[in-house]
Order: structure tokens, then C-alpha cells, then sequence
């Protein structure tokens, strides 16, 4: 299982716009993940519903795991666009 922790450097945290653009950006890897607030439990990172019930915080460390075929290629993407609070999720 490939793993990276990271601190959410939207202000807002992961809810609404940022939440949206990281699903979108998880979903687009086509690598299933899962996103946890340092130690919680972990939750679906293509789920809308699942992201917003985490109540991640802007400057709250969270970690990205996969086990799939290119998860650390994948997981390097979405940990650049939540650590850098990016619009979009940055090219391979």
C-alpha cells in the first residue's frame, strides 16, 4: 500500500469547492484511493459524501493511500494539488 501524508493547503479545508475539485481529481487518476485525517479512519477519496463527513481543515495533515497499479505516480498528483491547494490536479 502506497501512502502520503499531507497538509490540505486549502484555507477552506476540504469542503465544497476544494472537495469538489479533489474528487474530481481522484476519479480522473482512475486509481481508487482513500483519504484519513491522521488517525482516523480512512474513507472512500471519490466520495463526495465520505470527504465532507471527514471535516478535513485547511492546515490539517491528512494521508492518501492506494494499492492499484500507478498508485505512487498517482498519489504524487493529488498530494501536490491538496498540499498546494491547487484549481486542478497538476499533468503526470
Amino acid at each position: 500500500m502506497a501512502e502520503r501524508r499531507v497538509t490540505i493547503g486549502w484555507a477552506e479545508g476540504l469542503h465544497a469547492r476544494p472537495a469538489s475539485i479533489f474528487v474530481k481529481a481522484v476519479t480522473s487518476t482512475g486509481v481508487p484511493m482513500t483519504i484519513a485525517k491522521e488517525g482516523g479512519a480512512p474513507v472512500n477519496a471519490g466520495s463526495m459524501l465520505g470527504l465532507l463527513a471527514l471535516g478535513a481543515a485547511g492546515g490539517d495533515a491528512v494521508v492518501l493511500a492506494a494499492d492499484a497499479e500507478g498508485a505512487e505516480a498517482a498519489l504524487d498528483r493529488v498530494a501536490k494539488l491538496v498540499q498546494e491547494g491547487l484549481d486542478e490536479l497538476p499533468a503526470a
